[in-house]
């Protein structure tokens, strides 16, 4: 069985109904809005969206439009896109790690037998930014995971601005990250998404 075939929540879902015609005949529209893992075919969308998001800020991107590929490939599972009107808004790309904390290393590999999930980068277009879909993005992203039998929580390292808005995710801080970017550090937050075997029964998964 697919990965795919088990994760009720990674279902491009239809908020509203396709508009009929004059003559009363139903036309083709996209939907309104969905959620779906991202594929390589995804990834200058992706980038374009994170370029913009993160050079004004911090001067670099997390992920570099090979690096986007590269993790898209081999772990498409582990991302998740909002699109409206067929057009991709935000973002989540994540990777597996098998180790307690992340390391340098963390930034360009995917471990296939980790249990944590290395989120790597979330980011909303420009113009839907303010309107709280980067908060309910990283929701629906970890009921995504509470659905993967081997994912036991989520990981990330962040700016220290960007804190409180993780906190708000439900996630917790570790302390300072091993990581370094420049001159820039980080904090490390994990969220636990073990424990959840009753939502998996109840839900579809």
């Amino acid at each position: 069985m697919s990965v795919l075939s088990v994760l009720p929540f990674l279902k491009p879902v239809q908020l509203r109904s396709p508009r009929s015609s004059p003559t009363g005949q139903r036309r083709h529209t996209l939907p309104a809005s969905e959620f779906r893992c991202l594929s390589p075919e995804d990834a200058v969308s992706v980038f374009e969206i994170e370029r913009e998001a993160f050079i004004s800020v911090s001067g670099d991107c997390p992920l570099h439009l090979d690096e986007i590929r590269h993790f898209l490939n081999l772990c498409p599972e582990l991302s998740l896109g909002w699109f409206e009107e067929g057009r991709l808004v935000a973002f989540i790309i994540g990777s597996l790690w098998d180790q307690d904390r992340l390391s340098q290393a963390a930034l360009t590999l995917h471990k296939p037998q980790g249990s944590a999930v290395h989120i790597h980068v979330l980011a909303v277009h420009r113009t839907v930014r303010q309107q709280g879909k980067g908060s309910i993005l990283m929701w629906r992203y970890l009921q995504c995971l509470r659905c993967l039998p081997f994912a036991r929580r989520a990981l990330l390292m962040c700016e220290h601005f960007l804190v409180p808005f993780y906190q708000k995710c439900g996630f917790e801080a570790l302390g300072p990250c091993e990581v370094t970017v420049g001159d820039l550090a980080f904090v490390e937050m994990q969220h636990p998404v073990q424990g959840h075997a009753f939502m998996r029964r109840n839900s579809g998964c």
